[in-house]
């Protein structure tokens, strides 16, 4: 009977811990219900895929199979390292990386606190218009405009520089051109796409900070130094330990569109250089360990970052 009592007691204390989960289940059900398609999606199509990255360490035979494929270690890792293209890409995939951050970040930032303090609506609303309009542009349209704008011979802009007395620019062709072109096209498409984000934390800034400082004499750069980016502070940390953790992940469809045999030398990139080896070269094993590599790196950079933002103030992802 004592035994009984115990177990009774024991459930009740474990129903009643489950409690508060269950009861918010039951009354947050309709939501819930919305979340869980988004969770269905990352399980099938994030999660389980994973179990395909054990062919990094093995030597793929698609008629073996995963499971019957030899496993050999490290031995496509150490290939990758010792490989003739490994300083290359490195060096290619960091350089746009980078290139991108100190370039692309802090645009969407001051266009934000641009358009903020635009009074006019209509105005503004032109503006914004304007810049979030080439963000819908597919990545092919984008590269055929490049082509058509940057055209040795008919391009307008080598047409404005030959006016100013300059000479052409084989812009496409040249590798010391490739990232610049990259990376400021990249710019151009997403910094009003990219601005939103900091528009909303914009709005969530109390108004009265702004009377208290134009009551003390802050003048209108004064307000946007000392009020408006400390209120963003937090959503430009968070957005930077992301893109950071990204900084690898150079996107795979531009460079490629943008590359060929003369600017291949600042064009290609991890990406790229997978292609080429898993689809091409069918080398099945070594993309994916050059793949796992690029994502090993990226995770790692994320933690390191996350991890010192957390010291250095109280914002970061966890």
């Amino acid at each position: 009977m004592k035994y009984t009592t115990l177990a009774t007691a024991s459930a009740k204390t474990a129903a009643t811990r489950r409690s508060p989960f269950v009861s918010s289940m039951r009354k947050h059900w309709d939501l819930y219900a919305l979340l869980l398609p988004v969770i269905v999606y990352f399980i099938i199509f994030h999660y389980i895929p994973m179990y395909g990255v054990q062919i990094a360490f093995k030597e793929f035979i698609a008629s073996k199979g995963i499971n019957g494929s030899p496993w050999v270690g490290f031995q496509h890792f150490e290939r990758f390292f010792d490989g003739f293209y490994f300083w290359r890409v490195i060096r290619n995939t960091l350089g746009i990386g980078l290139y991108e951050l100190i370039v692309g970040f802090p645009v969407p930032i001051i266009l934000a606190l641009l358009i903020n303090e635009v009074q006019s609506k209509s105005f503004k609303k032109t503006v914004q218009t304007v810049t979030y309009a080439p963000h819908f542009l597919s990545t092919v349209v984008m590269v055929g405009m490049l082509l058509i704008f940057l055209s040795p011979r008919y391009g307008i802009v080598n047409t404005l520089i030959e006016w100013l007395g300059g000479d052409q620019i084989a812009f496409l062709t040249e590798p010391g051109w490739f990232k610049t072109v990259y990376v400021f096209s990249g710019v151009w498409q997403q910094m009003g796409w990219s601005s939103i984000i900091y528009l909303a934390a914009l709005t969530g800034i109390d108004p009265q900070q702004h009377e208290a400082a134009k009551v003390d004499g802050a003048s209108r750069l004064q307000r946007i130094w000392h009020v408006n980016l400390p209120g963003i502070l937090p959503t430009i940390i968070i957005l930077l330990i992301l893109n950071v953790g990204s900084i690898l992940s150079v996107g795979f469809e531009k460079v490629f569109l943008l590359q060929n045999p003369l600017n291949m030398e600042a064009s290609d990139i991890i990406s790229t250089y997978v292609y080429r080896s898993g689809i091409l070269e069918a080398q099945y094993s070594f993309s994916a360990a050059v793949g796992l590599f690029n994502s090993v790196i990226n995770f790692f950079m994320l933690v390191t970052v996350n991890f010192i933002a957390r010291k250095a103030g109280e914002t970061s992802l966890w």
